[in-house]
């Protein structure tokens, strides 16, 4: 089938059923236009939580329909592909996460947005890469803080925050491969782009630290996805460098489709992202299957560290 024909037969199944569809800005271009609202893991939770639809196609990763689940237990959420998963969410288990509290007794435990439903049950605070600052800035300075799982944002929010932070050591697969010297060539040949840096990156770290020696040439803006959306349709620049996932150059062409949007590697595609397509909305929504659910008891402790962290953001 064409994709003007799944298109135009997933928006008739939507009106039909009163579905909700959210995209990811890292999606397919094809399942971005489909959808009803494109954005951060954050924002398209949120909007879960707010819609009056009761069945909600989440194209995203499994942990975001699992973070949708828990904030809104009273609707239907589907995931067109149940084997979306996420790299970076693989690298803890709640059972890992209770071995590393067990060694710091006492310790406030910080975790990304990008785990699963049961270490976020096991954590005090939720967090994504635009509000992760200001939830480590909200916790007692006395007290520890255990960031997991990404240990790039970790990193990121200890220089910025300046507090004692222990780091779990996980990475997004796409992200780590964002490296200095790639950046550093792009630079050269686009002097006059500003570059985007998500915190995930392999390459925050190491920014951080030309930029405090005043080595780092030319603007610099670490960024979440929603940022760096935000922050081009407002620069008066015309090109930019994104340090993030490809998909969501697409968002960002139609945001500000004068300007120039130059990828950190053309490669930075995530596989999980992508297993979303047009042919498994329309059959999500068709069958109404692939339902993500959350147990009772591990939603509401999970749901308790999610409001923390919407209260202070």
């Amino acid at each position: 089938m064409a994709r003007d024909e799944l298109q135009a037969r997933i928006r008739r199944l939507k009106r039909k059923s009163n579905a909700l569809i959210l995209a990811h800005n890292y999606q397919l271009p094809e399942v971005q236009d489909v959808a009803d609202l494109v954005g951060d893991s954050l924002g398209l939770s949120q909007a879960a939580a707010k819609t009056k639809s009761k069945l909600i196609v989440f194209c995203g990763v499994h942990f975001m329909a699992e973070t949708a689940a828990i904030l809104c237990p009273d609707k239907k959420v589907l995931l067109p592909d149940l084997a979306a998963g996420c790299s970076l969410s693989e690298t803890a288990t709640a059972e890992q996460l209770r071995a590393w509290k067990a060694k710091h007794p006492g310790a406030v435990v910080v975790s990304y947005v990008n785990t699963s439903a049961e270490v976020k049950a096991e954590s005090d605070y939720c967090c994504t890469s635009s509000n992760a600052v200001k939830v480590v800035e909200a916790i007692p300075r006395e007290r520890d803080i255990l960031f997991m799982p990404d240990m790039y944002l970790g990193a990121y929010v200890r220089s910025v925050t300046g507090r004692e932070v222990h780091l779990w050591l996980g990475e997004c697969h796409v992200h780590a491969g964002i490296r200095p010297d790639t950046i550093a060539e792009l630079r050269a040949a686009h002097p006059a782009a500003e570059l985007l840096v998500h915190p995930e990156c392999g390459c925050t770290t190491s920014f951080l630290y030309y930029q405090a020696a005043g080595d780092l040439p030319g603007t610099t803006h670490f960024c979440s996805t929603e940022g760096m959306v935000r922050h081009v349709s407002q620069s008066p620049a015309r090109e930019f460098i994104v340090a993030t996932e490809t998909g969501i150059l697409h968002r960002m062409q139609q945001e500000a489709p004068a300007k120039m949007f130059i990828p950190a590697r053309e490669d930075a595609v995530c596989r999980y992202m992508k297993r979303i397509t047009l042919e498994k909305v329309l059959r999500s929504l068709e069958e109404e299957i692939h339902e993500v659910t959350v147990p009772a008891e591990t939603a509401a402790r999970a749901r308790g560290a999610i409001e923390r962290m919407i209260a202070i953001a």
